[in-house]
């Protein structure tokens, strides 16, 4: 397919692609799988290549999944201009099309990457079958974590100085990374440091944005996972979305703000049993 370039190289069984989508190289991985239900595709955290979420994909076996470095992350480059959380969702769209995608998709949103899937969701509501959002909130209207933590993701330092990780991540990430160093240094492994611009595009597209005026009119049945030790979002935001979202269910887990990649294989199963389920409870059709 003429503007798509396939890499020899993987990540986790995925296979890397660039991908040209108006002008803009995306870095796209995919598990391909032969599962029933849509391809799921993942909208990743500040700053944060595709690599970081390899353990999760990897548990989700069978599953069709579609992930991209967010441009200015990974292997995808910064545009010349600053984009907004609403752009970027228009482009997730457009990519998904351009890699063939033209029916219904479920979407997962991990941290930032949460307000990107609410957005698609809001946008797609007939695309987006399906909404699973971790450890995220419903953006500047959040309860915030304690400024400590906060202040250490205003740069992207913990991306380009591996030691600075291993000092701060503990207390940064919180649940298992406190008590297993092997999770930072397998963490810290499969970092690719944004670059430039692109952190503070990323960090500038989240600015002044909430879901909170419409997340009531989401119709997607919607899985809100959400660990009971995370210092950078706090658990009450996963209470505020499950409030709010018509919709949805709340899943707790003991553990940090990375518990997608520190309990793969319980939350795989989750996931993969909420995307196969008929109906919610509390879908009211």
């Amino acid at each position: 397919m003429r503007g798509i370039a396939i890499s020899h190289n993987s990540a986790a069984g995925m296979e890397i692609q660039n991908v040209d989508v108006d002008g803009q190289r995306l870095r796209v991985g995919i598990q391909h799988g032969g599962s029933d239900t849509p391809p799921l595709l993942i909208c990743n955290g500040v700053g944060a290549n595709l690599e970081l979420v390899a353990p999760f994909v990897a548990a989700m076996v069978g599953v069709e999944i579609v992930i991209f470095d967010i441009p200015g992350v990974g292997g995808s480059p910064a545009p010349v201009l600053p984009y907004r959380i609403s752009s970027l969702a228009v482009l997730a769209n457009k990519l998904l099309t351009r890699l063939g995608y033209v029916g219904q998709v479920d979407v997962l949103g991990l941290s930032w990457g949460g307000a990107l899937a609410q957005q698609f969701a809001h946008l797609y509501p007939e695309r987006c079958r399906r909404l699973i959002l971790a450890a995220t909130s419903a953006g500047v209207v959040m309860v915030p974590g304690r400024l400590s933590v906060l202040s250490k993701m205003i740069s992207p330092r913990r991306y380009r100085d591996p030691e600075f990780l291993r000092t701060i991540g503990g207390s940064l990430y919180g649940g298992a990374y406190r008590r297993n160093p092997e999770l930072l240094k397998e963490h810290i492994r499969h970092i690719r440091p944004p670059r430039g611009r692109g952190y503070v595009y990323q960090l500038f597209a989240g600015w002044g944005w909430t879901s909170v005026l419409w997340l009531g009119a989401l119709r997607q049945p919607t899985l809100v996972m959400h660990g009971s030790d995370d210092p950078i979002v706090p658990l009450v935001n996963a209470k505020i979305l499950t409030w709010l979202i018509r919709n949805a269910k709340l899943y707790i887990i003991d553990d940090g703000h990375l518990f997608l990649v520190s309990r793969a294989r319980e939350c795989a199963a989750v996931v993969r049993k909420f995307l196969s389920e008929e109906t919610l409870e509390r879908d009211t059709g």
